[in-house]
């Protein structure tokens, strides 16, 4: 493997276990959420499908934007940012949504 030694790997590994694993969590929720919408196994699954893309969101402001290492003021702005994004999206799809044709 490009001429790495077994320290090197073992090095290599620690360093890209949280975002692969991060990125499987990330498939596998996709997943999730693609056969849920897909076939629809009971009224409220859209509950389900939210709470699935919170968890989401949850891997990708701890893991891969490594939030959870960073000071308490960085977690409160990038909470905020989300949550501002949060806003945004629902306003679109309300108006989507409610717009006559």
């Amino acid at each position: 493997m490009l001429g790495l030694g077994q320290d090197d790997r073992r090095l290599l590994w620690q360093r890209m276990r949280a975002p692969v694993l991060a990125s499987a969590a990330l498939l596998g929720l996709l997943a999730v959420n693609v056969v849920l919408g897909a076939t629809r196994p009971f009224a409220g699954v859209w509950l389900v499908e939210i709470a699935v893309a919170g968890a989401m969101v949850l891997v990708v402001l701890l893991v891969s934007m490594e939030v959870r290492h960073e000071p308490p003021l960085v977690r409160l702005f990038a909470g905020i940012g989300f949550f501002w994004v949060a806003i945004l999206f629902a306003m679109t799809m309300v108006d989507y949504l409610t717009r006559t044709a």
